[in-house]
């Protein structure tokens, strides 16, 4: 009988950080998650798992707990998902922003180096990096163009890790993925803001929802089928990076018609423009080839584009009150 696996998850409180707990455990890892310290409790995603995981406080902004951590449980993956994740906020926090999401993706690779232990990485890396899109659509060879703090962060966390594969020999890999969201996704996000919204306007809570701009075009994919793709790239034979998406794109348009749709609503009766919403510099379409992943990990999306949005409303209309615990 194999040795039980153990990974560790920075971000485990977040989307994707719960849906990966999950999915380890029913692969029979053992989970060691890492949050930080706050005065309030902010694990209501991993509720359901909670005694099935190990919690450990430390920060992407301090190395010492991070080596200090990596001494001490010597992970045989370590999935990098910890950041300030909110495009629009690292304008108004970017040297917050670079600090954890790319000093700290180099603290955490450090940690691994130093600590001297047999480890594979995997770094969540953004299709934010792409920005000003210079290929439609994007691959691992489209050139890098962010458009704001969070995108240049994640393109030093990006090439930091090829660094280490490429210096220490680490297995290192980056999963290059475009949005991905689902029932778990933070209110804050523009998906999530409207879903919520056909929610609160069906129970009578809430008369309007203020966006900005609509006509920005993502490609957008279901969050666990992504961390499917990120435990794939960790089992394969060499590490690499690998770009995950659906291969379609649709504008913030196009996803407010389906979901208010969907909930039998008009949502120009409802929607207001709010020029606070809008980027400094626009991320004005994203579209991600991911036949690579295809091709070498065998992964593919299993939710598209409408079912996503419904499966996302359905969820928001069951809720009998707000959660301001998803942040």
């Amino acid at each position: 009988m194999a040795a039980q696996r153990t990974a560790f998850i920075t971000g485990i409180t977040g989307q994707d950080g719960s849906y990966l707990a999950e999915i380890l455990l029913e692969k029979g890892y053992r989970v060691f998650g890492m949050v930080r310290r706050s005065s309030s409790f902010n694990t209501s995603r991993i509720d359901h798992v909670f005694k099935e995981i190990e919690l450990v406080f430390g920060d992407l902004a301090d190395a010492s707990v991070l080596n200090q951590l990596m001494r001490t449980i010597r992970p045989d993956e370590v999935y990098n998902l910890g950041a300030q994740s909110h495009v629009r906020v690292s304008f108004d926090v970017p040297e917050y922003t670079s600090d954890i999401v790319g000093m700290g993706t180099l603290r955490l690779l450090d940690a691994i180096r130093e600590a001297g232990f047999d480890c594979r990485f995997y770094q969540a890396s953004s299709s934010e990096m792409f920005g000003k899109v210079h290929a439609v659509p994007q691959n691992e060879e489209t050139p890098f163009h962010p458009r704001s703090p969070y995108g240049v962060a994640k393109a030093y966390g990006y090439w930091i890790t090829r660094n280490y594969r490429e210096a220490y020999g680490m297995f290192a890999a980056n999963g290059i993925l475009f949005n991905h969201e689902s029932p778990r996704r933070g209110p804050t996000f523009v998906t999530r803001k409207i879903t919520r919204a056909v929610g609160a306007i069906l129970r009578g809570e809430q008369d309007s929802l203020a966006l900005g701009n609509l006509e920005a075009k993502r490609d957008w994919g279901y969050a666990r089928d992504y961390m499917e793709g990120a435990w794939r790239m960790l089992q394969a034979d060499e590490p690499d990076d690998f770009v995950l998406a659906t291969g379609e794109t649709h504008s913030v348009r196009e996803f407010l018609e389906a979901a208010f749709g969907h909930a039998g609503l008009d949502w120009e009766r409802y929607v207001t423009i709010d020029e606070r919403y809008f980027r400094p510099s626009e991320v004005d379409l994203l579209i991600g080839d991911y036949s690579k992943a295809k091709e070498k990990l065998g992964w593919e999306p299993t939710v598209r584009f409408e079912e996503l949005v419904r499966m996302m409303v359905d969820a928001d209309r069951e809720r009998e009150q707000v959660e301001e615990q998803y942040v």
